[in-house]
């Protein structure tokens, strides 16, 4: 059997399924860290597992408390890459302090610690958020005009927090930080590369009915597509599901200069989502399966992300191509 030389955490998310395939195209052998053995299966069962068939490729290992002291140091062993993807989402909760912001430092500061006592590692990638260098009070509406890059740094929001978004990007800014923090510390043997996506919009093939599709980022596109309407403007900036997944999987490659943050994130007016839908799919939309009659005003943020797509050598595709895909799972498993 061939020894993995890649792992990766957080794989069963909407973004880490889609880099684990990306990785298993690119030809890495990987090991996924999963809380539990039924999420195994549930990988192993996907169309895109299923047509690489990666065999002996692909390796499952249990991580079942990602904050555990030297919780990653079994799952590391011997591998050369890491991705670390794994963290809270920006979910509701009596004390969002120990359920979005702790667990999202521990769990970036446990890895990157367990990384120290492998020798054989070379580069960490780390999926931050675009959210983790934007000035907190621009997201929530107050416009400044200005053109951020993921070279600006922010002041974490503290608590207690208002609503689960503003402790997401207290989780991703404090995160960032403490990554640097060890980064000056420890000096690894390894070097780290941060990517900041924007609001990841994709078809998410976990998903197995219609209304899975449009839970989490989806869900803010298709909100308005199936009817909802808003009057609270909500930032722009989304990025397709496969260029984030892929943005990942090159800045693994150690011909590109660790220590680096890349930007995944390209502008959008959330609403333009009606007219693609009309574009592309007429007849939901004349059925009502898409009612395609809902608002959802645009707070615009420019966000320069250019310095992704000359260092990798692609374009970032538009929000039109992200809302025909998930629209098209939607469709699809709706029936």
């Amino acid at each position: 059997m061939s020894s993995p030389n890649l792992l990766i955490t957080g794989a069963t998310g909407h973004i880490g399924f889609r880099v684990l395939v990306e990785a298993l195209k690119a030809g890495y052998s990987v090991r996924a860290a999963i809380r539990s053995e039924g999420k195994a299966k549930e990988i192993l069962a996907t169309p895109s597992i299923k047509a690489l068939a990666p065999g002996e490729k692909l390796s499952f290992i249990v991580v079942a408390d990602i904050l555990a002291e030297g919780a990653y140091d079994e799952a590391l062993k011997d591998v050369t890459y890491v991705v670390h993807l794994a963290s809270p989402l920006a979910n509701p909760s009596d004390d969002m302090e120990q359920t979005i912001v702790q667990p999202a430092i521990k769990g970036t500061t446990g890895i990157l610690y367990s990384a120290l006592k492998i020798p054989t590692i070379k580069r960490v990638v780390i999926t931050s958020s675009a959210v983790a260098v934007l000035p907190l009070q621009t997201m929530l509406g107050t416009e400044d005009f200005k053109v951020h890059t993921v070279q600006d740094r922010q002041p974490a929001p503290e608590g207690p927090y208002g609503h689960p978004f503003v402790a997401y990007a207290a989780s991703k800014v404090k995160a960032l930080a403490a990554t640097e923090d060890f980064v000056k510390a420890e000096k690894p043997h390894f070097d780290i590369n941060n990517i900041h996506p924007g609001f990841v919009i994709g078809a998410n093939e976990l998903a197995t009915n219609a209304d899975g599709v449009i839970k989490g980022t989806n869900g803010m596109m298709m909100g308005q597509v199936l009817g909802m309407k808003s009057d609270q403007p909500r930032m722009s900036g989304t990025v397709h599901l496969h260029d984030v997944a892929k943005v990942h999987i090159l800045a693994l490659d150690l011909a590109v200069k660790g220590g680096q943050s890349f930007g995944a994130i390209k502008n959008n007016v959330w609403n333009d989502a009606l007219v693609y839908v009309k574009k592309h799919f007429p007849e939901a939309v004349e059925s009502g399966k898409l009612p395609a009659n809902g608002d959802q005003p645009t707070l615009n943020i420019d966000f320069d992300a250019s310095k992704t797509e000359e260092t990798f050598g692609f374009k970032f595709q538009d929000y039109e191509a992200q809302t025909v895909s998930v629209v098209e799972q939607y469709l699809a498993l709706l029936g």
